[in-house]
């Protein structure tokens, strides 16, 4: 389990993204974060990906304060965490195959089990024969789903996306969230930002709500999570 708690988190010139958060994250678990720009949801995703560390409180993750890690553990820790974003962060350079093989290569995986797991993953968003495309070949709801097909290659215990549907129309991003819903029921935690509330109401998850560095509703999730998932620190 992820376990924020009272966690404050403070910038140069003292500005306040989070005020005293506390929030617990169960294994199999989809939530959305909204709220208004500025809230907080985006310094939440940091802090679970260790992109950020809290200023005040504590990051618990199956009971230890990875808050303080040491910097040596934080890749083997982000290994275990997928992470999708608005603008994709694909490499031009690279076909899709290799870009959603680059986590793979550098977690040092042999050539036939990168293969392997990336033509899987390219078939979970629908996009195995377009594997050899650069991305600028692409539409955008196909490069986000490259990006998606990256985050979950090393099979993450938890998938984070800031924004992922802030660039789709409509169809589009509803498509995204029902691949996200795909992952969640076979055990992946998912922890998804996004602006979009009647978006995030077309799919059954939890709803917490954030503003100005506070949590405002945390809502039940309306449907009980997949399979029993392994925990993040297992």
């Amino acid at each position: 389990m992820i376990r924020l708690d009272k966690v404050t988190k403070l910038y140069k010139g003292g500005h306040e993204a989070l005020r005293e958060v506390s929030l617990d994250i169960n294994p199999g678990e989809m939530i959305f974060l909204t709220g208004h720009s500025g809230a907080g949801k985006s310094t939440i995703l940091k802090l679970l990906a260790l992109v950020e560390r809290p200023t005040r409180g504590q990051l618990l993750v199956d009971g230890r304060n990875v808050g303080r890690m040491p910097a040596r553990e934080i890749p083997a820790y982000r290994r275990q965490v997928g992470m999708v974003f608005q603008d994709h962060k694909l490499l031009d350079d690279r076909s899709a195959f290799d870009n959603v093989a680059l986590p793979l290569v550098i977690a040092g995986l042999t050539r036939r089990e990168i293969g392997k797991r990336v033509h899987a993953a390219l078939d979970q968003v629908g996009l195995l024969a377009k594997e050899r495309h650069a991305p600028h070949t692409l539409s955008a709801g196909e490069q986000q789903r490259v990006g998606i097909a990256r985050a979950v290659v090393a099979r993450p215990r938890l998938l984070i996306a800031d924004e992922p549907t802030g660039n789709l129309d409509g169809d589009l991003s509803l498509e995204i969230m029902q691949l996200f819903r795909r992952f969640n029921e076979v055990g992946v935690t998912m922890v998804i930002a996004t602006h979009d509330l009647a978006l995030a109401g077309r799919i059954n998850g939890r709803h917490v709500v954030l503003g100005q560095g506070e949590i405002r509703s945390d809502e039940a999730a309306v449907a009980a999570p997949g399979p029993a998932p392994r925990a993040l620190g297992q």
